[in-house]
């Protein structure tokens, strides 16, 4: 696999809110989903946006077991957290912001399928005793891990034999991925020692998810598609339309805006979806990226042209409830995928059409509906205490 793997710019944050408490969210998570720019009132929130008032990296995810947001640090602060305070105490505890914070790692591939690269970039730096949080989107794939643990991500990546380049600021793969394991130290080693060998990492996985009373489960009748904003570039520029007001702006000059940059029939009908609570929407902003979703097929219809992508697929998430397992947790996502892929007949096709979804107290496994149904008949004996 040619990959390209690198850091973007700022920590982030996970935050956890229950779903009762949506409704009481949505303000902030609609003000985090359109930032304004120029507006002095949010100067600190504008430092985790780019010169044109772009998200770095935004991950907004509504889910039957929870709305999940990742965020730059700066948006955590400034506009969740005084909300969080504003609720009385005890609902206010149901609400979390990592204490920690998060690095992410952009990932671009050639040449390998999607089941494959969660497999290949989740295994090594869970063999290192990183913990990670996974998003697959339409375009690239992106890993949440711990700011202390920049180090012994890079060295993960070194001894699997990327390279830095200078003028990509990336860590580049030139061949396909070595699957030698070079040793890694972090600066503050894992309570339990890491496991040795991916065997041992699956099997350390369904142990721990078994003792925490994880089940996996189908919402019924969920069905997803993936797909995407149209590209910035293919749009109208409706700022260069001359004016039809009789009374001329000051300088003759039209003030370009955020507006001009994005599709504003497609953030339209994502606020007209979010206002509704939808049983499953998950939208990431990616400053290199136009607009990704991850979308319940019964709101299709909303979006209209909107969307580019296979608007006709048949995707069905299986749920893993993590709220009982800490944060630091490790091994779940390519421990469950490797399970699926090892296990279920048919492994190049499953492998295709895997792909992962973490969220704050969840995780997501991604297949057709098909592998959907088979992957759940593997998952549930595994993790059955009878």
């Amino acid at each position: 696999m040619n990959a390209q793997i690198s850091f973007l710019d700022g920590t982030f944050r996970l935050i956890h809110i229950p779903l009762h408490l949506y409704p009481t969210f949505l303000q902030p998570i609609l003000q985090v989903l359109l930032p304004q720019g120029g507006d002095d009132s949010l100067a600190h929130e504008a430092e985790g946006l780019s010169i044109d008032n772009k998200h770095g990296f935004l991950n907004i995810s509504i889910t039957p077991v929870e709305c999940s947001v990742v965020c730059h640090t700066n948006w955590a602060k400034n506009v969740f957290e005084p909300v969080i305070k504003r609720l009385p105490s005890n609902i206010a505890k149901t609400v979390t912001i990592s204490k920690d914070g998060y690095l992410i790692l952009s990932v671009i591939s050639a040449g390998m399928d999607a089941g494959s690269r969660v497999m290949d970039l989740t295994s090594p730096l869970a063999l290192a005793g990183v913990p990670i949080f996974f998003i697959t989107t339409y375009y690239s794939d992106f890993i949440l891990v711990p700011s202390k643990d920049r180090q012994t991500v890079v060295q993960v990546l070194l001894a699997r034999n990327f390279e830095f380049d200078k003028d990509e600021s990336a860590y580049v793969s030139p061949s396909a991925l070595s699957h030698v394991r070079g040793k890694s130290q972090s600066s503050e080693p894992p309570s339990t020692p890491p496991p040795s060998n991916v065997a041992e990492l699956q099997a350390r996985t369904f142990d721990l998810l078994k003792k925490r009373n994880v089940v996996p489960y189908i919402s019924p009748y969920l069905s997803l598609v993936q797909c995407s904003g149209r590209d910035p570039s293919q749009l109208v520029d409706y700022g260069r339309r001359p004016t039809l007001s009789r009374h001329p702006s000051g300088n003759g000059h039209h003030r370009r805006s955020w507006l001009d940059n994005v599709d504003t029939k497609l953030y339209t009908s994502l606020i007209s979806v979010l206002a509704k609570q939808p049983r499953f929407l998950s939208i990431t902003l990616a400053q290199e990226d136009p607009p990704s979703l991850l979308l319940d097929r019964e709101y299709l219809g909303v979006f209209g042209d909107s969307l580019v992508g296979d608007t006709e697929g048949d995707l069905v998430p299986i749920f893993l409830d993590l709220e009982n397992l800490p944060l630091e947790a490790t091994g779940i996502v390519s421990g469950v995928a490797g399970r699926l892929i090892s296990d279920i007949g048919m492994e190049e096709t499953v492998s295709s059409e895997l792909s992962y979804l973490s969220t704050a107290r969840a995780g997501a496994v991604i297949l057709s509906s098909k592998q959907s149904m088979r992957a759940l008949e593997v998952l549930k004996p595994l993790l059955s205490k009878e």
